[in-house]
């Protein structure tokens, strides 16, 4: 028998992953506000064909965003880029102000309303309190559309924005007998709490939401962090800079206990220096950002680790919303 030649010079080339432990929450990803605005871009640019414009991003995201313009979407940011057309023109899902429709209308564009119906509710609110008489505070942050189209529904001075605690406790209004609030969609549901509490403890009588504004996905993936955040090392938020909801995710993983709570748009963007050394991390994404970027981050991971995955599952959604009667017509033959 023929002796067996070793080579105790060749090198061990098998490469030992390091464990991970990946909790993913659930629910995360789209809502239905989210869904049904994607699907009216998409809807609309198979029934009426390229281009379909979409004045603002549809949702904070920008790998939905290029998808759509791939696709045959024109994003733009007002209406006078938008040349003569019987195209559709689409309004995100933050909403608009009452002037944008407005100035469709004057030029009589074929307009497609991707306002999430939850924002719209918000909006319904703010008209019924001004209609009663009543001054408003909107409690939400300075700038972001949403805010700016609930602002807008009303004429000017008619609601007052709140962004923190200490303008809470300082706010005068001009009436405090008529007063009413109503809230962003996106916000921390704790921060926002801390907020009308506030409210209610200053002006007894202050007015408000029957059901609460801040929408069943913020408060669902809001929670889901919750469930996940004492039991994992660090936190993975795939989302937008831009969204608001996204930027809470944070800072709930950041509030129960995940010091390295960060957020990425791709897996590009995993900060590796900080997220090496841990053996357990949390992943969850706003409610604009897509499952197929949550899976690009799980196989990041997986080519540095040896990953093993639970979800940790709090609630399960069922909303669906419709889209316009426009996009469920047939079109005459």
């Amino acid at each position: 028998m023929s002796a067996v030649n070793h080579r105790p010079d060749t090198p061990d080339t098998t490469v030992v992953k390091p464990p991970l432990k990946l909790l993913l929450a659930a629910p995360r990803g789209f809502c239905a506000g989210v869904d049904r605005a994607i699907e009216i871009v998409e809807q609309a640019l198979a029934k009426f064909g390229a281009p379909v414009y979409v004045r603002h991003e549809i949702v904070h995201n920008r790998y939905v965003v290029e998808s759509l313009k791939a696709k045959g979407a024109v994003f733009v940011k007002e209406l006078d880029e938008i040349p003569e057309t019987t195209q559709p023109v689409i309004f995100s899902a933050h909403g608009v102000a009452k002037s944008v429709p407005a100035v469709a209308q004057s030029r009589n564009l074929f307009v497609l309303d991707a306002t999430c119906p939850l924002v719209s509710k918000v909006h319904m609110e703010a008209q019924r309190h001004f209609e009663q008489g009543r001054d408003i505070i909107l409690v939400g942050h300075s700038g972001h559309p949403e805010v700016v189209g609930t602002i807008g529904q009303l004429p000017a001075g008619a609601i007052s924005l709140v962004e923190t605690a200490h303008e809470a406790r300082h706010h005068v209004p001009r009436d405090t007998s008529r007063l009413a609030f109503i809230t962003q969609t996106t916000l921390s549901l704790d921060d926002t709490a801390e907020i009308v509490q506030i409210l209610k403890d200053r002006f007894p009588g202050i007015a408000g939401p029957v059901k609460e504004d801040i929408c069943y996905a913020t408060t669902n993936r809001q929670n889901a962090v919750k469930a996940i955040a004492s039991k994992v090392e660090g936190l993975v938020v795939v989302g937008g800079p831009k969204s608001s909801n996204s930027l809470r995710l944070v800072e709930v993983g950041e509030r129960f206990g995940c010091a390295i709570s960060v957020l990425v748009e791709r897996a590009a963007d995993l900060p590796w220096a900080e997220l090496s050394g841990l053996t357990s991390i949390g992943i969850t994404a706003g409610a604009s950002a897509p499952e197929i970027i949550v899976e690009e981050v799980v196989e990041a991971f997986r080519q540095r680790f040896d990953v093993t995955i639970e979800v940790v599952t709090t609630v399960e959604e069922r909303v669906v919303f419709n889209v316009p009667r426009e996009l469920r017509t047939r079109p005459s033959a």
